[in-house]
């Protein structure tokens, strides 16, 4: 397992380089000047070079990149161009929301579509299958920022149960910190978990039908038991590569959401990035998002691994 973690963590250097020149390439390609909208219409020619200067948008490319890439290796991503924040430290400061608003629809994601994918497993071809499978349907079809409007229309308009917007940081108060996550976990996690409850109930129903299933059950085995212990835990095997997907994708659905919820996370930091040209908080934004991407993947190989033996290095 340690060989696993060594190859995977060698394995972020290369790929991080190459995040970095195309985060760095892609940028320099915006068509319009982000001194201008610094300035405006109306700056002179010598406030339009010293500003340019003063940023370091005169050097040629390459040696910008290169200024850029050793600071980076040190931990420091640059300052905005706007407000002269520190990139990392505003990136790290909205960083808890969105990891909230993340792993709370990961976990429900994974309550929810493992009872219902092994609902659906046990009783193939009934109603329940039925049922969890038109769910799911549904599921997968509805895109999580509008089912993130009609769960705030219900639950925090009309009945007033959560808060409609905003986010209350686990250290003030974890009471608010979950009622402030609740709507947006939801609304990601409900919509995910319709994945993971087809590829559980799949796994379930190819599982059931081994020939050591069936010999746990002639010992006389309970059923909770040859489910639990036997069944389910062998079905768990594909349903952590595909959960490892779902991550990802929930990572990049909580930065839509958050904006129906009014969270101040890395979503919306993203969007007045983008808006501002602000290539720095852009290129930093980027980075540590596909850092906590990687991170990711490495611990769902390394619980891959746990689970699945034959897929540990040798």
């Amino acid at each position: 397992m340690l060989r696993l973690i060594g190859q995977r963590l060698l394995a972020m250097v290369p790929l991080l380089l190459i995040v970095s020149v195309m985060t760095f390439s892609f940028t320099a390609l915006l068509p319009s000047d982000p001194v201008d909208l610094i300035i405006g219409d109306r700056g002179s020619e010598e406030q339009y070079e010293m500003v340019r200067e003063r940023l370091g948008l005169n050097q040629p490319f390459l040696t910008r990149y290169a200024d850029w890439l050793l600071r980076a290796m040190t931990g420091d991503l640059g300052t905005s161009f706007f407000n002269s924040v520190q990139v990392k430290d505003a990136v790290l400061q909205r960083m808890p929301a969105t990891l909230s608003l993340t792993f709370g629809s990961v976990l429900i994601s994974i309550m929810v579509g493992l009872a219902a994918g092994v609902a659906a497993g046990l009783r193939p071809g009934s109603w329940v299958d039925r049922t969890a499978t038109f769910g799911a349907t549904i599921g997968q079809a509805i895109p999580n920022f509008w089912f993130g409007i009609i769960l705030a229309s219900v639950f925090a308009v009309s009945l007033r149960w959560f808060p409609a917007t905003g986010y209350v940081p686990l250290t003030d108060s974890p009471m608010e910190w979950l009622r402030s996550i609740t709507l947006p976990a939801l609304a990601l996690g409900l919509s995910t978990s319709a994945a993971i409850a087809r590829q559980v109930r799949s796994a379930m129903v190819g599982v059931l039908q081994q020939d050591y299933i069936r010999a746990a059950r002639a010992q006389g085995l309970s059923s909770r038991r040859v489910v639990l212990k036997h069944a389910l835990k062998n079905a768990l095997v594909p349903v952590v590569t595909v959960l490892s997907f779902q991550i990802t994708v929930l990572l990049g659905g909580a930065l839509i959401v958050e904006q129906v919820f009014a969270i101040n996370g890395i979503g919306s930091l993203a969007i007045t990035a983008v808006r501002q040209q602000d290539i720095p908080m852009i290129q930093g934004i980027v980075l540590i998002l596909v850092l906590v991407v990687m991170l990711v993947q490495l611990a769902t190989d390394i619980l891959y691994g746990l689970i699945n033996p034959k897929a540990r290095p040798t």
